[in-house]
């Protein structure tokens, strides 16, 4: 069943979907969140920009994703998600394109606001919106999936993108994974996601449709959205920072990077224990594990305490079923009619905290030490846990109202 009443036929299979959708996110997020990782100093060494502006390009994309993203939303349950899609791999190929002939820092820039327009339609939500549509209320497995598959993105996409530096350059990194996308995102795209009969929109329009009709819902928008900010700032303060965090502790570079590298499989270990969950618990639960997760490792790390490798390990395992309960929580507590449009604006405040997180990480950093920016990520997971109270708390509300 997917919204509108719109059956998927039997005949579509859910693995190639999924398949195919796990493909493309593992490219989507290589080519995008993860690119300046690996190809930020490239390119200070070869055009002499500043460094801080070469990676303020991957906030700049997720403003605009930011900016897109309800737009997008409110496009998937009419129209559903392969066109959306489609689009996506056209408008990174065309920023990367971008970025490839870029001569100057205005251009550089102009090729972040198409990948961002691309990132709004082919990240996460959208997808998550896209798996909502085709299979409504039996979606959750098909987002567990998903997120397992994409899980391995920056373990594909890292080595891939320093083995295209080595070869054939930056610029040439960047238009091949432009072939990439026309080559293989788009045809996967075209190929495997079905289309779906045009739903009739609600009266009042696609925003209307998406609004939470209920005094409850409204409340629990509210409180997904203050997750999905905080989650998302947690997250990005430790992608950018962790290494000097870990180095201003007396951590050696090397030593550091190994830490690091341990939060990856921890994600994806711990997406496997969800998958043998089958679903048989509410998504709530994911939620709450995941930053409890998240909360013990920030805290152990906070408090200076033995066991770096420890703490990496609870808080990827937490980041990686926060992955998972992003896009199952909001489709069990709203239902699949309201989804699809939904997941585009909670999209957009935690984007937002993505793009300005790791500045003001920044500046804690080098204004009150290493110390004040631990405190604040483990104070935020905390606060997170407060938040993911307060939706038990209406999930309650609609049971005994």
């Amino acid at each position: 069943m997917c919204r509108g009443g719109d059956p998927v036929t039997d005949r579509t299979r859910r693995w190639p979907v999924i398949s195919a959708l796990g493909v493309v996110q593992i490219l989507t997020w290589g080519s995008t969140y993860y690119l300046p990782a690996v190809l930020a100093e490239p390119i200070a060494r070869d055009t002499g920009w500043p460094l801080a502006w070469i990676v303020a390009g991957l906030s700049v994309g997720l403003l605009t994703a930011a900016a897109a993203s309800p737009r997008v939303g409110a496009a998937i349950p009419t129209r559903g998600g392969r066109p959306v899609l489609a689009l996506a791999a056209l408008l990174l190929a065309a920023g990367l394109g971008v970025l490839a002939l870029a001569t100057a820092l205005p251009v550089y820039f102009a090729g972040w606001l198409l990948l961002g327009l691309g990132m709004s339609c082919g990240l996460y939500d959208p997808a998550y919106a896209t798996l909502g549509r085709l299979y409504g209320a039996d979606a959750r497995a098909a987002i567990t999936h998903l997120t397992l598959l994409g899980g391995f993105a920056s373990t594909v996409c890292w080595p891939l993108s320093a083995f295209l530096v080595a070869q054939v350059g930056w610029r040439g990194t960047c238009l091949a994974y432009a072939v990439l996308h026309l080559a293989a995102t788009l045809p996967l795209v075209l190929r495997f996601i079905p289309s779906v009969p045009p739903a009739e929109p609600a009266a009042g329009g696609p925003a209307h449709a998406a609004a939470a009709p209920a005094p409850w819902q409204h409340r629990a928008v509210l409180l997904m959205m203050g997750v999905l900010v905080l989650g998302g700032a947690t997250m990005a303060l430790v992608s950018v920072h962790l290494i000097t965090l870990l180095q201003d502790r007396g951590v050696a570079v090397a030593a550091a990077v190994a830490y690091g590298g341990l939060i990856g499989p921890s994600q994806v270990g711990a997406r496997l224990v969800e998958m043998a969950g089958r679903g048989r618990y509410h998504p709530l639960w994911t939620l709450t594990a995941a930053f409890v997760l998240v909360g013990l490792g920030l805290l152990l790390l906070a408090a200076h305490l033995p066991g770096i490798a420890l703490a990496l390990v609870l808080y990827g395992a937490g980041n990686g079923i926060y992955s998972i309960a992003r896009g199952t929580v909001p489709l069990a507590l709203f239902g699949p009619e309201h989804y699809a449009g939904l997941i585009g604006r909670l999209a957009r405040p935690g984007l937002v905290a993505q793009a300005l997180a790791p500045p003001l990480g920044a500046f804690l950093l080098t204004r009150f030490g290493a110390d004040a920016l631990w405190a604040m990520l483990a104070a935020l997971a905390a606060l997170n846990l407060g938040l993911i109270g307060g939706l038990w708390r209406q999930k309650r509300g609609l049971r005994t109202g």
